[in-house]
């Protein structure tokens, strides 16, 4: 087989017999080819974690029951446990007020904290911002609950006072609230000391969940996400996979201990059933524990400043180019009028109508970046953006997760 080679076809389980390596090559070299253009969506690309896929990678590890169960083998429920701690002492979580697990990814991070929320209220109207992650909506319609979208602002952030209208409208049911801490489109943050309060004036005790797939980590290393006891927040989840760039999906649930109803104990297991997935991947674990031991507090605040700056630079070639782009402050994610159809093709952007973005993440080089303002402006002349006016929260004072 060659490099034409059609891969459904040569994966086709039903023929034989099947070129295996020529498959497995032909993924990689796919893989590789993308690489130096995939600029548009959330993987670190700058740690690298083949000492721990080169040891434990031949082998199942099955972390399942609670990350508090000792018992079997060929588990890695114990790095669990210090991933867990580790995230939950960088957002500050009280110690006698936390529990969490190492989850598939974000997605399943958000429905662990809000069935833990929709169950202690089953009558409970969840809200969430139209810039919300897809999943969130997906969440809601798993638990058979009624969601109330709330607008978004043009930078992406929650429309505070709509969140107060639908709250007013409402005020005899329960109220779960989403905040987002990392916008798909434009890694907006909603300041949840302003939905706490809104909650609180509506709704005293309501739940509050930040769904902090995307900026989580960093925004804990810069004391900016919090979720000590005067933050109101009742959970959060956080992607592995994104910042801390795992090659396999996962991510970090933390919910508080007091919120949440203990799981049943499984015989056969010996093993409580605490979590929405039961058995869990226990390489991903291996690997989050691996990135935070290998660089710590200090060397991923560095990785998070450098891809800051990158971002930063982005922004004024592209404007230097006639290209207008912004980002907020704290953000990897750069913000411009979408590109013609033929600079798409080339480079991986995440679009939606006439807006895409690129996402700086730690490993994105400046070389990259050149070269993709080099083809944009390149197709300037012929294809001039409408510019899309600097929303007047994208300042850096504003976005305060706090």
């Amino acid at each position: 087989m060659t490099h034409t080679l059609n891969l459904a076809v040569a994966a086709d389980l039903s023929r034989a017999p099947i070129d295996i390596t020529a498959v497995l090559d032909h993924l990689v070299g796919e893989a590789d080819a993308a690489a130096a253009t995939s600029i548009g969506f959330p993987g670190a690309v700058d740690l690298d974690h083949a000492e721990v896929m080169t040891r434990l990678g031949g082998r199942l590890w099955n972390n399942i029951g609670d990350p508090a169960d000792e018992g079997g083998v060929a588990h890695t429920r114990a790095l669990e446990r210090a991933v867990i701690t580790w995230v939950a002492d960088l957002l500050a979580m009280p110690a006698d007020d936390r529990w969490g697990y190492v989850s598939s990814g974000g997605t399943e991070g958000n429905l662990s904290a809000l069935h833990a929320a929709h169950r202690r209220d089953p009558t409970a109207r969840i809200y969430y911002s139209a810039a919300a992650h897809y999943s969130v909506a997906k969440v809601v319609r798993l638990l058979g609950a009624h969601g109330v979208p709330i607008h978004a602002q043009l930078d992406g952030e929650m429309d505070y006072a709509h969140l107060a209208e639908q709250l007013h409208r409402r005020r005899r049911f329960p109220a779960i609230v989403v905040a987002t801490a990392g916008t798909t489109m434009t890694e907006a943050v909603d300041d949840t000391s302003r939905i706490r309060a809104v909650l609180d004036e509506h709704h005293a005790g309501g739940h509050l969940h930040v769904d902090a797939a995307l900026s989580g980590i960093p925004l804990a290393l810069d004391g900016r996400l919090s979720l000590d006891d005067a933050s109101g927040i009742g959970s959060v989840a956080i992607s592995g996979h994104k910042f801390l760039g795992t090659p396999t999906p996962c991510g970090i649930a933390l919910i508080r201990d007091h919120l949440r109803t203990t799981g049943s104990r499984v015989a056969y297991t010996a093993t409580a059933d605490t979590t929405i997935s039961g058995s869990r991947c226990g390489l991903s674990a291996a690997l989050l524990w691996h990135a935070i031991a290998a660089h710590g507090r200090e060397g991923h605040r560095w990785r998070a400043d450098e891809a800051r700056r990158l971002a930063a630079y982005t922004v004024e070639q592209l404007n230097a180019a006639g290209w207008p782009a912004w980002r907020h402050p704290h953000a990897f994610t750069v913000v411009f009028p979408t590109p013609p159809e033929h600079v798409r093709r080339k480079w991986l952007l995440a679009t939606d109508g006439d807006t895409s973005h690129l996402i700086c993440m730690p490993g994105i080089t400046p070389g990259q970046v050149d070269a993709f303002v080099a083809d944009v402006a390149a197709a300037r002349p012929r294809f001039r953006p409408i510019p899309r006016p600097r929303p007047a929260t994208a300042s850096p004072t504003s976005s305060s997760v706090r």
